[in-house]
């Protein structure tokens, strides 16, 4: 489908990657992980032809049709749902106005007999016959069809899309690619904005689709589900494996430590050459030897090691003063989007140091709910804030309240106080903005870089209490792991809108879930609110999978009581054996990593007097765990 050799781009004379090579071919699902700014979205767009490269070839298959899904959609207002959508058939619509052209000149004309009144005829045989290959008489069902699918109702076809919140927008846009039929999709963060729902719709439509896809996400188990070969961009380099991420990852980690030991191996060959030709140099009887062992070393391939971009940003959300026990109070409060009643009569109370997470389908008012929390919206009822609440609010589309011709630097410049200004440059730099980075247009970074630049923005204002909504769209995993970190040590509130769950484990201590304009609170992290849902995951629930099917009618009052608490002590044991596997793996890997140290460089391991008691300590620790796991094996084999 499409061979790539030797593909290098270059910005303002420094080269963002060279020497790309790789060929796409039909079933090929790719994941193109890298950091931000690696130049993902970059390739995505060379290979759509809508940039054009430095230098190299890219050479595409006659008549390839490629469809490309962009981060940011860019949608022409003043069309509808179904309008927009038709949009997925351009030549279709082309070929229909001709004809209405035509058939509109037919009826207007009465010279039958004339040459121009026939010519009219044949051309509406030949339309007719073009639009009918095309299929101009099934593309509004189909197009309907997949609407359907998608989660719309027939009363949405006639709304604006402005209308529509990103994720609904989104669904417009992947309408419009699999209504198109596409031979290769590229997709860059198709899992932004969209809830689980549409997550999983897409998931399965992908592995249904018979071309081939490139896809760029930060989604781990979008990428392992849907991928079977993954593609990494670092430091300029590609590094290319028919794997799913997951275990992309451990093979390129497997083959990491191969090429150290390797390299160690061959340093020491080095170094014994070298001092054989130290010794034989002075001996006119070995020189002869020496001279061979130096072209020896001249000729020797010099292993590598496949380098790792281990830079992070360095994040922590210092609280500013103590506010009230009360920080924000909300008393029957409603807000609708003209006849879409979004939130009603909504009473909920917000005290200090709390950490929730606001979860549900797109639509729902999660993020209008944040949004009037820290007053960007009118409503009707109640909502006050508390004493000394100082709000820090990340949107959705934080991304788009940047300007995108100042530069990173005046961008921060702007939005400090007099106490932070100084600090700009050390908050930049903790962020990875360094040295001419800085001097940057925003408009040239990648969605992922203005993202860190919207969070390091936020820590130039003061605030104890932290809206996020969505902040990990556009972030890498390393940089989502950094955020998470920062926000497990943040001590003031916390209000996360987030689909990510992951992310949100050992984040929040309550969940509120956004359902037909309520809201149902669980008073718990996550994995309680999952578990009082009856699923593993989002994915069961937005799916609607059955909860486990019920015991048998009990005979007695006292038995149902029975069961019900025989089946929470079950759920206890799975979830603590599935805790002490998770302990125990990753203590056999610290195992096996110091056993690989010791085979490897035994003198200057041994030479640590603390090693083996690290390493005895371990020992015990996994025997210990060890004994655990079986007792709670054989007490839930007992409940079974």
């Amino acid at each position: 489908m499409v061979n790539v050799h030797k593909l290098c781009v270059q910005f303002a004379g420094e080269s963002l990657f060279e020497d790309l090579s790789f060929r796409l071919g039909a079933g090929d699902r790719v994941g193109l992980i890298g950091k931000n700014g690696a130049g993902k979205s970059t390739l995505l767009r060379l290979l759509s032809g809508e940039n054009q490269p430095t230098s190299g070839t890219l050479a595409r298959e006659k008549e390839l049709s490629i469809g490309f899904l962009k981060q940011d959609l860019d949608f022409e207002t003043g069309f509808t749902v179904l309008e927009e959508a038709y949009k997925a058939f351009a030549e279709i619509q082309e070929v229909e106005a001709q004809l209405a052209r035509v058939n509109q000149a037919l009826a207007e004309r009465t010279d039958y007999e004339s040459e121009a009144y026939h010519q009219l005829m044949v051309d509406l045989s030949e339309l007719t016959h073009r639009f009918e290959l095309i299929g101009g008489y099934r593309y509004q069902g189909d197009t309907e069809k997949v609407l359907l699918g998608l989660g719309f109702r027939r009363e949405d076809f006639q709304r604006q899309t402005t209308e529509f919140s990103g994720g609904w927008r989104m669904r417009i846009e992947l309408a419009k690619l699999l209504l198109q039929e596409h031979d290769l999709l590229l997709l860059d963060e198709p899992t932004n904005h969209l809830d689980i729902e549409s997550i999983i719709w897409l998931e399965e439509f992908l592995q249904q689709f018979p071309g081939a896809v490139m896809l760029v996400s930060h989604d781990k188990m979008f990428l392992d589900r849907v991928t079977n070969r993954t593609i990494e961009i670092s430091l300029g380099r590609l590094y290319d494996y028919r794997k799913p991420y997951s275990e992309f990852l451990e093979l390129r980690e497997e083959i990491r430590q191969q090429q150290l030991s390797a390299q160690k191996n061959q340093q020491r060959e080095i170094q014994q050459a070298e001092r054989l030709i130290e010794r034989f140099r002075a001996k006119s009887s070995k020189a002869s030897m020496a001279q061979s062992l130096i072209k020896k070393l001249d000729r020797m391939d010099r292993i590598e090691v496949d380098t790792e971009d281990t830079q992070v940003m360095n994040l922590r959300f210092p609280v500013s003063v103590q506010p009230g026990k009360v920080v924000a109070e909300l008393k029957g409060l409603s807000k609708a989007y003209g006849k879409n009643q979004v939130l009603n009569g909504i009473d909920l109370m917000v005290e200090r140091g709390s950490k929730m997470a606001f979860v549900g389908q797109n639509g729902q008012g999660k993020t209008t709910l944040a949004r009037i929390l820290v007053g960007e919206l009118d409503h009707q009822g109640d909502c006050r804030l508390g004493h000394n609440v100082q709000l820090g609010y990340f949107a959705q589309n934080q991304a788009e309240y940047l300007d995108g011709n100042k530069t990173v630097e005046d961008t921060m410049l702007d939005a400090a106080t007099e106490q932070t200004r100084p600090r700009v440059r050390d908050i930049l730099g903790a962020f990875l903005f360094r040295g001419e980075e800085v001097d940057k247009p925003v408009k040239v970074l990648s969605g992922g870089e203005r993202n860190r630049l919207a969070l390091a923005r936020m820590l130039l204002q003061p605030f104890n209490v932290l809206v996020m909504d969505e902040p990990t769209n556009h972030l890498d995993i390393p940089s989502k792991k950094v955020l998470k970190e920062a926000l497990q040590h943040f001590e003031g509130t916390l209000i996360l809108v987030s689909h990510d769950r992951d992310f949100l484990q050992g984040l929040t201590d309550r969940v509120y879930e956004f359902r037909d304009g309520a809201v149902k609170p669980f008073l718990g992290d996550i994995d309680f609110y999952l578990e009082q849902r009856a699923a593993s995951d989002f994915r069961a629930i937005e799916k609607g999978d059955p909860a486990p099917a019920p015991q048998a009618e009990a005979p007695s009052n006292t038995r149902g009581g029975n069961d019900h608490e025989l089946r929470k002590k079950k759920r206890s044991l799975n979830n603590r054996l599935g805790s002490l596997e998770s302990d125990i793996a990753g203590l056999e890997k610290e195992i096996g990593e110091m056993d690989y140290q010791l085979q490897m460089d035994y003198d200057q391991t041994v030479a640590d007097p603390a090693f083996f008691d690290r390493y005895q300590e371990r020992k015990t620790r996994l025997e210990g765990l060890m004994e655990k796991w079986e007792a709670l094996s054989e007490e839930l084999e007992g409940l079974n």
